[in-house]
């Protein structure tokens, strides 16, 4: 039986995280995917495309879809990139689309949930915001590569990035060497 996934993207920058993300579940596992009005605006202007995946594509208005109710069961969710606003909405239970409706769902039946945010600096209300959700459950993963592995390129930090959320997820990947330890 196939995995099943669901993806919010929301409006802050790093739309390549939620595609690379995307490239990797897709091919395996069957993706609900949710992408807010202002993700839709970023990825016009950092010229990424999200459409043509096989994925379920849902409106992030549809808060009535299968994936808002805890009956409907999948393996977790990530939002990617996960702005500050939909950080705060989740951090204080205000599920008011489908993205923070599905976030809600996942932390109350105690299912994955991982945060990739992508705004920096962080004020004391998004780290209060961090904590809270992680205290909800929620996993915090801010969209922050290491260099240990010598990046050539750009796509090459992506990878670090979306590896580490695969590995929260269970979901075996190539996308990036693992630590084994300084060179001696």
């Amino acid at each position: 039986m196939k995995k099943e996934y669901v993806v919010g993207v929301t409006g802050a920058s790093g739309i390549c995280y939620a595609r690379r993300l995307l490239e990797v579940l897709c091919q395996n596992a069957q993706v609900h995917l949710i992408i807010s009005d202002v993700a839709r605006e970023i990825s016009r202007h950092e010229r990424i495309d999200l459409t043509g995946f096989d994925a379920i594509y849902h409106d992030a208005d549809a808060i009535s879809a299968d994936i808002a109710s805890g009956s409907h069961p999948h393996n977790g969710m990530v939002i990617i990139p996960c702005s500050a606003k939909t950080l705060s909405a989740i951090a204080t239970g205000y599920a008011d689309n489908l993205i923070t409706r599905t976030a809600d769902v996942c932390l109350k039946e105690r299912r994955k949930c991982i945060l990739v945010t992508r705004e920096m600096p962080l004020s004391r209300i998004h780290l209060q915001n961090m904590l809270t959700a992680h205290d909800a459950g929620a996993t915090i993963m801010p969209a922050s590569p290491g260099f240990y592995h010598h990046p050539q390129k750009i796509d090459d930090l992506v990878d670090m990035v979306v590896a580490r959320v695969l590995d929260h997820l269970g979901v075996a990947h190539t996308l990036s060497e693992r630590w084994s330890g300084y060179d001696a």
